[in-house]
């Protein structure tokens, strides 16, 4: 038996371009990778605090650094941006909302709701708002 070796390949990856809903399904599995990683960081914290006062004074120094607030930073967005998609999973389990247009409605607005979010959380640790 010879096998067809003209067959189309489809969807090409080059030419196909992932929906949406699919970047916002990934962007989600990877934030919750994130915030599994991100529990090792606040066990280094919960136990620098348990420490004493030089962990405490070694884990504030690191925690001064901007790679480090940018780190912070990327898990508070993640924790909103998995808080957001939970709660449209929680809209699907309802029965509604499975059209196309809607579905990208609210991808949209989960995405400018977990950064209103972030930027919500940012204000009020810094400015005190």
């Amino acid at each position: 038996m010879a096998i067809n070796t003209n067959r189309p390949t489809s969807p090409h990856l080059q030419v196909y371009k992932l929906p949406l809903t699919g970047i916002i399904s990934i962007t989600h599995r990877m934030t919750g990778i994130m915030l599994t990683a991100g529990l090792i960081l606040f066990v280094y914290v919960i136990s620098a605090l348990a420490g004493g006062a030089d962990s405490y004074t070694a884990m504030q120094a690191l925690m001064s650094l901007w790679l480090f607030k940018l780190v912070i930073w990327g898990f508070i967005y993640a924790l909103f941006f998995h808080l957001c998609h939970g709660v449209r999973h929680l809209i699907w389990d309802s029965g509604s909302s499975f059209e196309l247009d809607t579905l990208n409605r609210y991808a949209m607005i989960e995405l400018a709701a977990s950064l209103a979010l972030t930027l919500m959380t940012f204000a009020w640790g810094y400015y005190g708002l």
